[in-house]
């Protein structure tokens, strides 16, 4: 059994993710950290999450701190602490204001739980993963970021409904940034196994506005309802269930690499990864030419931003 700690609990992704997370059956317990001055919330975040587990049948104990040192003996850590994008704002635009945050954090979390798995959502998220890796002092199998699952997840569901088929018969990724130069695969997008190519109905599929429409869809669901909570909450738990199950499933999260694309790395970005208990292990593989290309500048854009917010943090500390 295991113990999930929240950094950001009072966020509306880490209250939902706390719900999604408790239905897991390895979590024996669960600590939500939010920051000074927010103990009633979290209190009434307790209660209500307690209601909810009586109703269901869960045995999941659960508490509140705003320590982040109470995370102490945890098996996972997410990190969704920080500020939320807003509508009209770019996800590098929050790099600096919340790599303080998570710089802070991190440090703290390499004290206090060690062998701990941390797990960013704070974005933008491939240079966050980047600033915890540096300021835990962990090895890079314990440090990801929740990266293009989400975006792969997106784009499975447009897939699935273009088909008419079940979204379980589609694989398909996104990898690269978790933002505007995000790359699909193609070449490794099948349905029921074939090859989408070779599918008689591809020469029709809108794949660019297919890409146009994940690429859009955070700040869709910003404007029109303020935050992104129901997707990144699943997605997040997702993750978590791979993770304690020692499932040594492939999903594409943010992650350090050094050559395993292409000879492309030191970077941490999104590529397909073996995530199991001991942490998450990214995947050598193969593009396309176009693929190359786009993993390139993508690689290139998350290195140049993640450069800046590095330099910034040591100047400011």
């Amino acid at each position: 059994m295991a113990k999930v700690t929240i950094l950001g609990a009072t966020g509306n992704v880490g209250v939902f993710a706390a719900h999604t997370i408790s239905e897991i059956p390895y979590v024996s317990d669960m600590l939500l950290v939010g920051r000074p001055g927010r103990e009633d919330f979290l209190a009434g975040c307790c209660r209500d999450l307690s209601d909810s587990f009586a109703a269901r049948g869960t045995d999941v104990r659960l508490s509140y701190s705003t320590a982040i040192s109470d995370a102490e003996g945890s098996d996972v850590i997410i990190s969704a602490a920080g500020m939320p994008r807003r509508p009209g704002q770019d996800r590098n635009d929050l790099a600096f204001e919340n790599a303080k945050i998570t710089a802070d954090t991190a440090e703290i979390i390499g004290r206090c739980a060690p062998d701990a798995l941390l797990f960013l959502v704070t974005n933008p998220v491939d240079a966050m993963t980047a600033v915890a890796l540096k300021y835990s002092g962990f090895k890079p199998r314990q440090v990801f970021g929740l990266g293009t699952h989400l975006d792969s997840m997106r784009l499975k569901s447009l897939i699935a409904r273009y088909f008419r088929v079940h979204v379980s018969e589609v694989h398909t990724r996104i990898i690269g940034e978790h933002g505007e130069s995000m790359v699909p695969l193609w070449s490794a997008t099948t349905i029921g196994g074939i090859r989408i190519s070779n599918l008689p109905t591809f020469s029709g599929l809108p794949a660019q506005e297919m890409i146009d429409t994940v690429r859009t869809s955070g700040e869709a669901i910003i404007r029109g309802k303020g935050a992104t909570v129901y997707g990144p909450g699943e997605a997040i738990a997702t993750l978590v269930r791979t993770i304690l199950g020692d499932e040594n499933r492939i999903l594409t999260v943010s992650s350090h690499i050094t050559s395993e694309i292409h000879g492309i790395g030191d970077v941490c970005i999104g590529v397909p990864a073996r995530i199991n208990r001991n942490g998450v292990f990214p995947v050598p593989i193969s593009l396309e030419g176009d693929e190359v290309a786009g993993f390139r500048e993508s690689v290139a854009k998350i290195k140049k931003v993640t450069a800046e917010v590095m330099e910034r943090l040591e100047e400011a500390r």
